[in-house]
């Protein structure tokens, strides 16, 4: 099945699309917080969610900007590579493709990049460059035309991949995004994520559903995978995930809840240390027992005993 590999000792291995084809055909609804960095991956990954989402709005803010395509695709794929490092088990991540920074060719190389560095999907999305946070203020999409142009390139390089085997045999997948609900209408967001479908997109996504009603409009007359983007304080009622199972979703992601709680904390910790305060562990801070564990100490020590030698 697509996102099996044989590897050198003629054994099929598992490659990342395939392990989030695998999670999507069980039918339930994915919880899937977002990460940025190395140590929200982790964090992710060690909380037991099966898969995750590196968020450009994330990636931006980590470099001091807002999410307006101010950060380059090598800034992107560069985080890319960092995440997928920092995922020990495996753990699926799908990746921020925005706009695919250009044309119809700059899509395909932008989901080749993805795939090589060994992310399990990417994002495709509508808007016009420069594009920004689907939350924010109005933005304005590309025309359908162009819009569908985007999805078929970016499944054509996926297809290209599969059939020759690429990136040692790396698979990814392909979720389809459209902002026309903000820019346009409800109704032409319906109609472009059923054509992202009959494109080839494996999963779509239609952003800013801004009631309940429209939430399940989108689940009924849309086939295929679907994702709930659950930002808190956004257009979007927050529901829990058993209530988006009803309604049909396949992954509820939480792109900002980690950005936020982070910046809350440190944001309390850097107020009392400017008062001149002490800092309490297990309130303000965690023990920095804790902190070296999360990091990854506790490994490097144990892999640097197994290598060590008599002198």
């Amino acid at each position: 099945m697509p996102g099996d590999h044989l590897n050198g000792t003629g054994t099929k291995t598992v490659t990342p699309a395939g392990r989030l084809r695998a999670l999507l055909s069980e039918n339930k609804t994915l919880v899937m917080p977002c990460c940025y960095d190395g140590i929200t991956a982790r964090l992710v990954e060690d909380g037991g969610f099966p898969l995750t989402f590196m968020t450009g709005f994330g990636v931006s803010a980590s470099r001091g900007f807002p999410d307006a395509q101010l950060v380059s695709f090598g800034e992107m794929l560069s985080s890319a590579t960092t995440i997928v490092a920092a995922l020990r088990k495996g753990t699926p991540c799908i990746a921020d493709g925005d706009t695919g920074y250009g044309n119809a060719v700059n899509v395909k190389r932008t989901v080749r990049g993805y795939a090589q560095v060994g992310m399990a999907g990417v994002m495709i999305e509508d808007q016009v460059a420069p594009k920004r946070c689907g939350h924010t203020r109005v933005k304005a999409v590309v025309g359908f035309d162009e819009a569908l142009a985007r999805v078929r390139a970016a499944c054509d390089a996926r297809d290209e991949i599969r059939s020759a085997g690429l990136y040692g045999g790396n698979d990814i997948c392909v979720m389809a995004r459209t902002d026309a609900n903000n820019a346009l209408d409800f109704e032409e967001a319906l109609r472009r994520c059923r054509a992202f479908r009959e494109a080839g997109a494996d999963i779509t996504f239609l952003e800013a559903p801004k009631s309940i009603e429209e939430m399940k409009r989108y689940c009924e007359e849309v086939e295929g995978p679907k994702l709930a983007n659950m930002v808190e304080g956004g257009k979007t009622p927050v529901l829990p995930p058993s209530e988006l199972q009803k309604m049909g979703y396949s992954i509820a992601a939480y792109p900002v809840s980690l950005l936020s709680a982070s910046i809350g904390a440190m944001r309390g910790a850097l107020e009392k240390i400017h008062k001149g305060e002490k800092l309490e562990e297990g309130k303000d801070i965690l023990p920095f027992s804790d902190v070296c564990r999360q990091v990854g100490f506790e490994d490097y020590w144990e892999e640097e005993a197994r290598y060590k030698t008599e002198k």
